[in-house]
């Protein structure tokens, strides 16, 4: 039986990239080592991070004017890093509360300065995200944060705002899954284990003159500046996660490209609320225009009927559906790696559910 792994994170991984990986494990490049016994100095993994680096700049079209870094820690570890670096003396910092995940970035930037609302959906549960023509950014403000895809919410942006104040944007769950242009952003940060690797480490891209902000006395290890004078090599970095990552870029190559994954991700997302939305049984609490095409939630008549779609959807060999422990209900995420075929089985079962339980 075929298993389609709809975890929010980590996340399933294309086939082929989890069998490169398998055979490269043992035995990396002919050398007889497996890639994680090999010297981040060699040239075995030197070539492994140049071909990221430039693989990553061609699908996302990123500049000379930006820098990527690989940090360990975790999208968590930006949500202090960044006001580390980047707030300013005396300054403040704007954050749109859109979600669980841009509620803890904003209580770790309130340790180093001042932290202001400039939206918020709390009110409602994060049912949306607030409308962005309703938004006045100060021009004065450090930077303005915000969290492109809310994984527990259910939600997404599908229009970004616009700042004079550096937007900086956690796109943990949905970076690469569509075209962006990213000189509309100073920062792009995303945790690598839902779209892009297995977990343990941050993709960060940055505008290399705005690391120059950090304070004299930072740590070195806190410092963007580090990563990117180094090339993230200051310390032994995740080798083997950047190793995956970067068979996951070649994946995104092969599939044809961030235009081509943005059309596969949509007939996705679309087969699922299609559905949600012609049934009696099943109902989004998210506002359409507001519904995010990675991370698909639901809800279902009773809670014991959740439950039991949870169970009899895991005998089918549909697994992680079970919504986040603080919302319930169900979720669907729905990565790049996730086949449409795995989403049409999906469907499949939610109709054959509903109609022996409804």
């Amino acid at each position: 039986m075929e298993v389609y792994n709809f975890s929010a994170g980590p996340a399933m991984l294309p086939k082929e990239v989890m069998n490169q990986a398998k055979e490269h494990f043992t035995d990396f490049a002919g050398t007889g080592c497996g890639l994680v016994e090999l010297s981040h100095r060699g040239p075995e993994f030197s070539k492994v991070l140049d071909e990221a680096q430039t693989d990553l700049r061609e699908l996302m079209e990123i500049s000379d004017d930006y820098a990527i870094c690989f940090i360990q820690g975790g999208a968590s570890m930006q949500f202090a890093m960044i006001p580390m670096n980047l707030m300013l003396p005396d300054g403040f910092a704007e954050y749109a509360d859109t979600g669980t995940w841009s509620a803890k970035a904003m209580k770790e930037a309130e340790l180093f300065g001042d932290v202001r609302t400039i939206a918020s959906s709390k009110d409602s549960n994060y049912d949306k995200i607030p409308v962005i023509r309703h938004w006045s950014p100060d021009d004065k403000a450090s930077y303005l944060h915000i969290t492109t895809n809310n994984t527990i919410a259910g939600t997404q942006y599908h229009a970004f705002p616009t700042s004079k104040a550096p937007l900086i944007a956690d796109m943990s769950s949905d970076i690469m899954s569509r075209k962006i242009n990213v000189d509309d952003f100073a920062m792009i940060y995303a945790g690598a284990q839902k779209n892009l690797a297995p977990s343990g480490m941050a993709l960060v891209i940055i505008r290399k003159n705005l690391a120059e902000r950090a304070p004299k006395n930072l740590p070195t290890m806190l410092k963007y500046s580090t990563y990117i004078e180094k090339d993230s090599m200051f310390n032994t970095p995740p080798t083997f996660t950047i190793y995956v990552f970067g068979l996951v870029l070649k994946w995104l190559k092969r599939m044809g490209g961030l235009a081509e994954m943005e059309e596969i991700n949509d007939a996705k997302s679309e087969a699922l609320y299609e559905l949600i939305d012609t049934s009696d049984f099943y109902r989004s609490p998210v506002f359409p225009e507001s519904r995010s095409k990675m991370n698909v939630v639901f809800r279902l008549p009773s809670e014991e009927l959740e439950a039991k779609f949870v169970a009899d959807a895991k005998k089918k060999g549909l697994s992680g559906l079970k919504g986040h422990r603080s919302v319930g209900g169900i979720r669907a995420s729905i990565y790049n790696a996730m086949p449409l075929r795995g989403v049409e089985t999906l469907v499949d079962f939610m109709n054959d559910f509903a109609r022996e339980n409804g």
